[in-house]
C-alpha cells in the first residue's frame, strides 16, 4: 500500500527529472505561393491554373521524398481601383501550396526549380520532427531515468535507499512543435528565379531540433538512521 502522507516509518522524497535531446530534423516543410495578374479574369485564372499545375508536377515528381502535399488559399479577385485613375480593372489570382519532404538532398534540388517558375515564390524551409518520432519517447525515458537518479542520490545522502514509487506525473510533455529552439524559423524568406540554363541545387543546412520532457516523481525511502 502506498502512503499518501510521509511518516517517520515511511519518509518520502519528491524529485523532478528532465530529459533533453538535440537531434537532426526528420521533415522539412516549404510553402509555394503562385500568382497571376491581368485585365482579363479568365486569362488570370488560366495562368494561375497552369502555374499551379507546373508546381504540383515538380513536387510530385519527387515521389516518396514528399510525405505531404496540400493546396489551399486559392483566390481570384479584382484589385481595388486606384483613385482618379480610369484604367481597366485588373484581376489578381493567388494560390498557396505546402509540401513536406523527408529527403533534404531532394529538397535542395526542388526549391530552386520551384523558385525559377514565373510569378512563384518559395518560403521556408521549416524543419520539424515526425509527430510519431521515437525522439519524444526517448526524451521521456531520459526524464524518468534522471528522476530515479536524483531520488536515489538524496536517499544515499541520508544513508538509506529508495522504497517504492508512489507517483509519477508528466510536468512537461515532449510533443511535436514544443521545441525550445529551432523548428519554425525559416532558413530563407524567399528564393528568387534562377539564372538561364537551369536552377542550381541549393545547399541547405538542417536546423537541429531540441526536445525536452519533464517528470515529477515521488518515492518512499527506508527510514534513515539519523
Amino acid at each position: 500500500m502506498s502512503q499518501p502522507h510521509p511518516t517517520p516509518q515511511a519518509p518520502q522524497v519528491t524529485v523532478r527529472g528532465e530529459g533533453r535531446l538535440e537531434v537532426e530534423p526528420e521533415l522539412a516543410r516549404i510553402a509555394v505561393a503562385v500568382s497571376a495578374r491581368g485585365a482579363d479574369r479568365a486569362g488570370v485564372l488560366a495562368d494561375l491554373t497552369r502555374r499551379n499545375a507546373q508546381v504540383l508536377d515538380l513536387i510530385r515528381a519527387r515521389g516518396a521524398a514528399v510525405s505531404k502535399l496540400e493546396t489551399g488559399g486559392f483566390s481570384v479577385a479584382p484589385e481595388p481601383p486606384r483613385r482618379g485613375k480610369g484604367e481597366a480593372r485588373i484581376h489578381r489570382g493567388h494560390v498557396r501550396i505546402t509540401a513536406e519532404l523527408t529527403d533534404f538532398t531532394v529538397l535542395g534540388e526542388l526549391v530552386p526549380e520551384l523558385a525559377d517558375g514565373e510569378q512563384t515564390e518559395v518560403s521556408g524551409p521549416w524543419w520539424e520532427l515526425r509527430p510519431d518520432s521515437r525522439v519524444y519517447a526517448e526524451a521521456r525515458r531520459l526524464a524518468v531515468t534522471e528522476a530515479v537518479r536524483r531520488a536515489r542520490a538524496y536517499a544515499e545522502a541520508l544513508g538509506t535507499s529508495l522504497g517504492s514509487l508512489l507517483e509519477l506525473s508528466d510536468a512537461g510533455a515532449a510533443e511535436p512543435g514544443l521545441y525550445r529552439h529551432g523548428g519554425f524559423a525559416p532558413a530563407a524568406a524567399a528564393f528568387a528565379r534562377g539564372e538561364a540554363g537551369g536552377a542550381p541545387s541549393l545547399d541547405l543546412e538542417p536546423q537541429p531540433q531540441e526536445v525536452t520532457a519533464e517528470v515529477v516523481a515521488r518515492f518512499t525511502m527506508l527510514p534513515p538512521a539519523l
